[in-house]
């Protein structure tokens, strides 16, 4: 394959969006386990509801107990812990296989999909469906992690659909 044809790019452009979402993964991996204190009482403030407002009438959804704060947050971490390896994988399958046939190149993509999908359930299960709307995360006093995880979810999702649609061959 020549150096610059338009499937090369189109090729070496796929790695590198796996790569991207790689790195971005192991940074936040990296933020959690040398912050975890902090990430850690965030996550427990949203899912108490203790510094939400105006939303009283939904006071009852709180749960305070320490534990299922850690096991929630762990569960996340868990999540980011396997996409970030299915991204680290992608990102060498790709790699490995940029000058292959067709076949061969789209056959490599299939850790990077598990990657995306599993951030993006991540993020829209975890950020958006239990954070923001059970517990009223928008309505933080501390700080609001929707438009985070709501650009995260974009970028991933984003990223599948280039990784899976454009024409490769």
């Amino acid at each position: 394959m020549s150096n610059f044809t338009t499937l090369c790019t189109i090729r070496r452009s796929k790695v590198l969006i796996v790569l991207m979402a790689a790195l971005f993964g192991l940074v936040t991996l990296t933020n959690n386990f040398t912050d975890y204190t902090a990430y850690s009482d965030y996550i427990g403030r949203i899912i108490s509801m203790s510094d939400t407002v105006g939303n009283e009438s939904r006071r009852y959804r709180a749960v305070t107990s320490t534990l299922f704060h850690h096991r929630f947050y762990w569960a996340v971490i868990t999540l980011e812990i396997m996409f970030t390896l299915s991204f680290l994988v992608g990102t060498y399958q790709l790699y490995r296989n940029i000058n292959a046939p067709r076949h061969e190149f789209h056959d490599a993509k299939k850790f990077a999909i598990v990657g995306f999908t599993t951030a993006i359930f991540v993020y829209f299960t975890f950020y958006v469906i239990v954070l923001n709307e059970w517990f009223d995360m928008d309505s933080s006093i501390q700080g609001n992690g929707f438009h985070w995880a709501r650009n995260n979810i974009e970028f991933m999702f984003l990223g599948l659909i280039y990784l899976v649609l454009v024409k490769d061959n």
